[in-house]
């Protein structure tokens, strides 16, 4: 039997929340990460386009076991939309398809915001990275043709109007929940109020449960890099301290979930896929999910049914 590789990399687990730059794509962002860290893993919670700016959390090592639940997270986006032209990718990078010299009043934006309020229906942009028989939709579409994308529910829990800069140009505020577009919502209010739209700029301010202070630049971050050895000389052991310091813990993703506290003798059980009895007054008896938790770090993810604990998912000590 082929024996298994050893893996590249150092264990190191946590996430980090990166402030993407302009024109660096997601996967670019990742691997850049991994790099820096030498981590064995890595992995992004929610795609941001290259011509996007903002948070990007990227889990390292065991933390890449919670991305499921930062997906699932309510994200904040300030974004401009320029009124007067609609383009092939819904923002500035693709070709002009409609225009008009109409430009809408403050007051026709503001009475359209409640349309866009609250779960409604929503076509994805014809360059997405949504399936279409097995296809990416952006991939058909840059073979030039047209991609029938099905409207879906999506969740916008709230849109704001920030700025008028000038008559061309809208500066807004969206929170909204998985899966929205906010290209599409620029080529549908622009269609809406008659005078066409895209995205001009568009920044991710949060993704729960992080928040904007938790941002940390791609120039910090190399800043705290260790320099690589010389030929002749050791790595020191603490060299990445700095740059594991920018790390929240793996454990971060999950302060959504009620916690259950154990002792090491009951971590290293639920560890091992044992359950363990739940303690504590406050402890909650029954949770279809919840956290286990061992001198403030995560050990496993379950459910507790009669006052006992279950392990799912185990994390390394």
């Amino acid at each position: 039997m082929a024996r298994r590789g050893k893996r590249k990399g150092r264990p190191v687990s946590g996430w980090l929340v990166l402030d993407k730059p302009v024109g660096m794509g997601s996967t670019e962002a990742v691997s850049k990460i991994k790099w820096l860290f030498k981590a064995e893993k890595a992995g992004h919670a929610g795609t941001l386009d290259p011509l996007a700016s903002g948070m990007l959390p990227i889990a390292l090592g065991e933390a890449t076991k919670t991305v499921p639940y930062v997906m699932d997270g309510a994200k904040v986006y300030r974004f401009i939309i320029a009124w007067g032209q609609e383009r092939s990718t819904d923002d500035l990078e693709g070709e002009v398809t409609k225009s008009s010299d109409l430009r809408p009043s403050p007051e026709a934006i503001r009475a359209l915001l409640p349309k866009y309020t609250g779960v409604i229906m929503q076509t994805p942009p014809q360059f997405s990275a949504i399936k279409i028989g097995g296809e990416r939709a952006y991939d058909i579409a840059r073979d030039g043709e047209t991609v029938d994308i099905p409207a879906r529910e999506v969740e916008i829990g709230r849109l704001e109007i920030v700025e008028t800069p000038d008559e061309s140009h809208t500066v807004f505020e969206v929170e909204c929940g998985k899966g929205t577009y906010v290209r599409s919502l620029a080529r549908d209010m622009g269609r809406d109020l008659g005078c066409f739209g895209h995205i001009s700029q568009l920044r991710r301010a949060e993704v729960e449960p992080f928040g904007a202070d938790e941002m940390v630049t791609l120039a910090a971050l190399e800043a705290a890099a260790p320099p690589a050895p010389a030929e002749d000389e050791a790595p020191a052991p603490d060299r990445f301290r700095a740059l594991d310091a920018l790390l929240l813990d793996t454990g971060a993703a999950l302060d959504c979930l009620p916690a259950v506290v154990l002792t090491d003798d009951a971590a290293a059980k639920v560890r091992l896929g044992n359950p363990a009895i739940v303690r504590g007054r406050d402890a909650p008896l029954e949770a279809d999910e919840a956290r286990a938790m061992a001198k403030g770090r995560l050990v496993a993810i379950g459910s507790i049914e009669a006052g006992m604990f279950h392990p799912r998912r185990v994390f390394a000590g």
